[in-house]
């Protein structure tokens, strides 16, 4: 991975099967993990904007729900909850290594409205250039269309394509429960073999990504396409890899070969 020597502004999106248990409550060990290695990264220079799942499971969860609600109003209210348990929890772990975080919600409209696409473009600019990290997430609260599946940013992996976008990154990383996009599917074929480097998306390529990932996520290799492109499309590399060791953000970002990388084609634009 050849561009790492030129990489310093790196999204990670981080799914609900990473931060959560089956029963929706916080995996605490993956979280340390994970705000650990990006403290330590930011400590080495890297500018890290984290994009996060897991607010309707965590939410429903706190709660007292024993299942993942399926109507939308008590989606909207567990995300509520789940929002403010997960930045809890961020800001107290991040502040253990002296790290700053905020708080970012979006919707769609957000970032079609040209004016509010600046003001976001400049918002993550000045808390990365004062060392912060954004931790991003859609505003279920007012954007129900992720919640109903229905067309909005898609999920957290289109939602973490265009906050690449926004912000100018030069690399998404997206943490998921597998190492990476495979020839078929791994869970079915033994003999399945990773796919370590992409650098066109094709029907070829669409035919081999399945439908949904585990059940307490909204997204499968199918949507982590969808971001691909939106990233390379953009002049931004994108990795898929699998998120239960964060310390594999290391490797990443020292070239070594991991997970499935989307390589980029030479950048046209800084942001959008």
């Amino acid at each position: 991975m050849s561009q790492t020597q030129e990489m310093r502004r790196i999204v990670v999106k981080v799914g609900t099967s990473s931060l959560t248990y089956p029963n929706g409550k916080l995996n605490i060990g993956c979280i340390e993990k994970l705000v650990r290695v990006i403290s330590d990264l930011q400590n080495r220079g890297y500018q890290m904007v984290l994009v996060s799942s897991g607010a309707v499971g965590v939410g429903a969860a706190k709660i007292g729900w024993r299942e993942r609600p399926r109507d939308i109003r008590m989606k909207q209210a567990a995300a509520a909850v789940g929002q403010c348990e997960l930045m809890h929890i961020y800001d107290k772990m991040f502040l253990e290594y002296g790290v700053k975080v905020a708080q970012v919600l979006l919707t769609r409209e957000n970032i079609t409205d040209e004016e509010q696409r600046a003001n976001i473009h400049s918002t993550f600019d000045i808390l990365l250039d004062t060392d912060v990290v954004p931790i991003v997430n859609e505003n279920d609260t007012v954007a129900t269309a992720e919640l109903e599946h229905i067309e909005t940013f898609g999920d957290n992996d289109t939602l973490s394509a265009v906050v690449a976008r926004v912000c100018g990154a030069d690399l998404l990383v997206i943490f998921t429960d597998i190492e990476g996009l495979y020839d078929s599917n791994p869970r079915e074929n033994p003999d399945a073999k990773l796919i370590g480097r992409v650098e066109k998306i094709d029907s070829a390529l669409r035919a081999i990504a399945g439908g949904p990932g585990t059940a307490g996520g909204t997204g499968g290799m199918a949507t982590k396409l969808t971001a691909a492109e939106l990233c390379m499309d953009a002049g931004i590399s994108m990795l898929i890899t699998k998120g239960d060791q964060a310390e594999i953000l290391y490797d990443i970002v020292d070239g070594k070969p991991v997970g499935t990388l989307f390589k980029r084609p030479r950048r046209r634009k800084s942001a959008e």
